[in-house]
């Protein structure tokens, strides 16, 4: 399937950002033309572990062809690279099971691959072909993203473009730092359509991301259909921020979100948020309501108004049955449950609530995964805990999500003034909160997730995530505005060894990638940290 794309948006928010373009360090455009040197194989984002350049060069030309060994799975990933290159280059590019040590090869092996694990990879290029080599099928695929990045950005064009196709020579050894490496995309706030949150899916993947989390209640919006409470959708779903017509997925639509993202080797982590955040739910179903009265829909902004009430046996039949059939359309490890910000229910309450809806999710195969004020109850074993603190929260919070980690609970690490990608840039981005402060590209990228919560052992770090919350945002182009260039800083966070880890050289990398997104008709916004090439 070819990448969901649409025609670079135009308008005031791109008017905007290009006042914000900076002189300072910019490199001249580059066009294609014959003599393109390749891009060095270190000059990727995320930064590989391992980088042996040398050797001759590999073109790609009319008579290559991607060779596939039999193991399941790799035919699916040279499919997908072959509908990446195809249009642009205007070649056959056949995908063959042909065994042959010219034109590129995908391959899976156990030998020599022991400590690559299931998501790295080898990529070896040199005068006759390009090899991938990968222990699982997601390595291949990662390695497949690394050498799009290596290819002229023009490769992401969906029209024949002039080339030449060339990869530079040498190996790349490459293995994830950490094993979750997540985006969060809030559809609650505002609704985003299947193709919308198949688009993110697609540009996550380039940057290695692994993990779609999808906010689907809140306060504004409950989003996905379930069969015995079905007003949640069809009345919870009916409206957004602003008083839109919001909507909801079936569980069709569902299931074919989930079913692509891991075509593109991600795995959907759904989220309902309780107690807290419940005011749809509330408003669809009177019962759920401790005096048995439905509040209206809500359409504003503010948080830690609403609650479940947790004396009532409805309220863990509701949860029991939302849980099993969401459970049963979601084939990841994880389900989210939300507990932040309940600031209606008491500790008492939330502390017994939590205890009641943890085993509910074990119930049905699932993990717990919540928001850090879970560890203000006890996790279950294996929870994850998503930290979203910041650097000005309370060391008695910290403390208690490090106790956790102590105990044995897993981290996220999405630290609001770093990673929260709805946070603005500067006082004037048209888009966005300011509510953890101003968060630019630099600030982003320049913290390390192994060290970054005080007495957490590094060992409890699962990874980080990137959330992107919606209440000012409802368009493609908002998203991805908010999200380019911070989302792939954070990719290389979660990817890159800690070693690699330097933002004068991050930033060159970073710069590289705007012809890219201008191809791919990604919007961003042009920092001035940022030596952009001068014309992308």
């Amino acid at each position: 399937m070819r990448q969901h794309r649409t025609p670079r948006l135009l308008g005031t928010l791109l008017l905007v950002a290009a006042a914000g373009i900076s002189a300072v360090g910019a490199a001249p455009s580059a066009p294609d033309r014959p003599d393109r040197t390749p891009t060095p194989l270190g000059q990727v984002v995320p930064a590989p572990a391992s980088v042996d350049p040398g050797g001759s060069p590999y073109r790609i030309t009319s008579g290559t062809r991607i060779r596939v060994d039999r193991a399941k799975g790799v035919h699916d990933v040279g499919s997908y690279l072959a509908d990446v290159l195809r249009p642009s280059t205007g070649y056959r590019l056949p995908v063959t099971g042909d065994q042959g040590s010219d034109g590129i090869r995908l391959r899976i092996s156990r030998k020599d691959t022991a400590g690559l694990g299931s998501e790295g990879y080898r990529l070896t290029s040199g005068k006759g072909a390009v090899t991938i080599t990968a222990r699982a099928p997601a390595g291949l695929f990662h390695g497949v993203q690394t050498l799009r990045q290596l290819l002229p950005a023009a490769v992401e064009k969906d029209s024949k473009q002039p080339g030449p196709w060339t990869v530079a020579g040498g190996t790349i050894t490459d293995t994830p730092r950490y094993g979750y490496r997540g985006a969060m995309l809030d559809v609650s706030r505002h609704f985003f359509t299947v193709d919308q949150v198949k688009r993110y899916i697609d540009q996550l993947a380039l940057y290695k991301i692994n993990t779609l989390h999808l906010h689907l209640s809140d306060d504004q919006g409950w989003r996905i259909a379930i069969d015995s409470w079905p007003r949640l959708a069809t009345y919870g779903g009916s409206t957004q921020v602003g008083g839109g017509p919001g909507g909801y997925y079936t569980k069709a639509q569902y299931k074919d979100l989930v079913r692509y993202a891991a075509s593109r080797h991600l795995t959907v982590v759904p989220e309902i948020d309780m107690p807290g955040h419940t005011n749809a739910a509330l408003a669809s179903y009177a019962e759920l309501n401790c005096d048995g009265v439905a509040p209206p829909l809500y359409t504003g902004t503010e948080v830690g108004f609403s609650s479940l009430c947790v004396d009532k046996p409805v309220t863990y039949d509701f949860v029991d049955d939302v849980i099993r059939e969401l459970a049963a359309l979601t084939p990841g490890k994880y389900l989210h449950i939300g507990g932040d910000e309940a600031h209606s229910t008491s500790h008492e309450d939330y502390v017994a609530f939590m205890e009641k809806v943890q085993p509910i999710v074990a119930k049905y195969g699932k993990t717990a995964m919540g928001w850090h004020q879970l560890t203000g109850a006890t996790p279950a074993k294996g929870a994850l805990a998503q930290y979203w603190g910041l650097d000005g929260t309370s060391a008695a919070e910290k403390e208690q999500v490090a106790a956790a980690a102590r105990n044995g609970t897993g981290i996220v690490l999405s630290p609001a003034d770093r990673v929260y990608l709805d946070m603005k840039y500067t006082a004037d981005t048209p888009l966005g909160q300011a509510w953890a402060g101003l968060v630019e590209v630099r600030r982003s990228y320049d913290w390390d997730p192994g060290d970054y919560l005080p007495d957490t052992p590094s060992s409890a770090v699962r990874g980080v995530e990137a959330p992107l919350w919606t209440e000012t945002l409802s368009t493609s182009q908002h998203i991805e505005y908010m999200a380019f260039p911070r989302l792939p800083g954070v990719a290389e966070l979660g990817w890159s060894p800690a070693s690699t880890h330097d933002w004068d050289t991050y930033k060159v990398r970073l710069a590289a990638q705007a012809p890219r997104w201008d191809a791919l008709g990604i919007d961003y916004y042009r920092s001035p940290q940022v030596p952009w090439p001068a014309a992308s």
